[in-house]
């Protein structure tokens, strides 16, 4: 099979690849919500009662009727009967009438006749059992009405959504403690390369160790998804082909790390045909690093390519292996991704017509830096992007990055000073 037929742009080819694959049908469990961070809800989550049930008092203060506070003032302080004290994690006995208050801490529910709060720090006691108020307040100041974070019956998460540290919060705020969540997909992992070791053995000369299973399989892990090694495979097309197939039946997605000679990259392309209709879609991603990447579908499951050198086969892996296991999730596609601006420290130059990324390490900028906008102007986000060049052999050398700097297509590079988006690699 020629090699490189047609270089598509990254965005085009991810693009390609997502369109041909059939509309995910996630399966689901059951999971206790303590333990739900990172997972991807299956179904819509419905607030069972308003949050907050009750009204409360974002304070510590009194509560008053607003109405009474009017024209109160340091110089022209108003005067309240005092009826007692709001229970913490009780509902209030007393109820507020004209002209009196009641002493209310944070979170207390807000007592009948109630409809503000003076912070404690603008009151004090006149004389006994009468409160000195020396500012106003209007209605609902310091409160927390009913519903006011969540309506009863209101669709708080929806499906597909990644479970971070505030919905599990909020989840056990609503009192569900157990909820729907997609399964975690099975990603099949391959080596190719008779150069190839295992890393529990001493490379002979010629020889390198496996790398790449587990830097995906971590990133597998790390998105959501179950990663499945299926060891290394020798330059053999039988070989190659009887454990992709054999992945095929069993995962969702499998990724093929191929070796760098043109020859192996084509036969991994040849396998990929073989595997299913409709085979290959992209053979090879005009970007650096990544070229020699292939993108197939067969039998309506994703088969990826990625290079053997472990610095190209992760980013690409960020780039392409992501989004699947994403749409297999039934995560909606675009949403953005973590990134910071950050003014580049070099110049960095690029092949007009091919996306670049390069790794970047930030370093916080110096409070004497200045932006690209005028004299005076502080850099946005206060950092520095300082590039890590490297071979796409040299992992540490993006073992060291904080994140990755795209270069675009339609650029002949970057300049130092530019400042930058840089995204961060998770």
């Amino acid at each position: 099979m020629p090699e490189f037929l047609t270089l598509l742009p990254p965005d085009e080819a991810r693009a390609l690849l997502l369109a041909t694959l059939p509309a995910p049908t996630p399966a689901s469990q059951a999971s206790g919500t303590d333990s739900a961070l990172g997972r991807v809800t299956a179904e819509d989550v419905v607030a069972p009662h308003p949050l907050p049930a009750f009204p409360r008092s974002t304070v510590d203060g009194y509560a008053v009727r607003a109405r009474d506070t009017y024209g109160a003032s340091d110089t022209l302080p108003g005067y309240l009967t005092l009826v007692g004290e709001v229970p913490m994690g009780a509902a209030p006995a007393l109820t507020i009438g004209s002209a009196q208050c009641a002493l209310i801490h944070t979170g207390g529910m807000l007592p009948p006749g109630a409809d503000a709060v003076v912070m404690l720090e603008y009151t004090q006691p006149a004389r006994a059992g009468e409160i000195e108020i020396q500012r106003a307040v209007a209605e609902g100041e310091n409160v927390i009405r009913i519903g006011e974070d969540v309506a009863e019956a209101q669709v708080v998460i929806s499906r597909g959504t990644r479970l971070r540290p505030a919905e599990i919060g909020g989840l056990m705020a609503l009192g569900i403690s157990g909820l729907r969540v997609a399964k975690r997909v099975k990603i099949g992992l391959i080596s190719s390369g008779d150069e190839v070791v295992p890393p529990g053995q001493t490379p002979q000369p010629g020889q390198v160790r496996d790398v790449n299973s587990y830097t995906l399989a971590a990133l597998v892990t790390q998105s959501g998804g179950e990663p499945v090694l299926y060891g290394i495979v020798s330059d053999s097309f039988d070989t190659l082909k009887t454990t992709a197939m054999k992945a095929l039946n069993e995962c969702d997605l499998v990724v093929i790390t191929a070796g760098s000679s043109a020859s192996t990259r084509d036969m991994t392309a040849e396998v990929i045909a073989a595997l299913g209709a409709p085979g290959v879609l992209v053979h090879g991603i005009n970007t650096r690093p990544g070229k020699p990447t292939i993108l197939g579908v067969c039998n309506g499951k994703a088969v990826i390519g990625l290079p053997g050198n472990p610095v190209s086969a992760l980013v690409n892996g960020y780039l392409f292996v992501v989004p699947v296991i994403e749409k297999l999730l039934g995560i909606p596609a675009g949403k953005p991704k973590p990134s910071v601006k950050a003014k580049l420290t070099v110049n960095l130059a690029s092949q007009a017509g091919r996306e670049d990324w390069q790794p970047v390490r930030l370093t916080p900028l110096s409070p004497q830096g200045r932006g690209a906008g005028g004299e005076g102007e502080k850099v946005d986000r206060g950092w520095l992007a300082e590039p890590i060049f490297g071979k796409s052999n040299l992992i540490f050398s993006l073992a060291a990055a904080d994140g990755l700097v795209k270069i675009p297509s339609d650029a002949t590079g970057l300049s130092a000073g530019e400042i930058v988006e840089v995204f961060l690699m998770p």
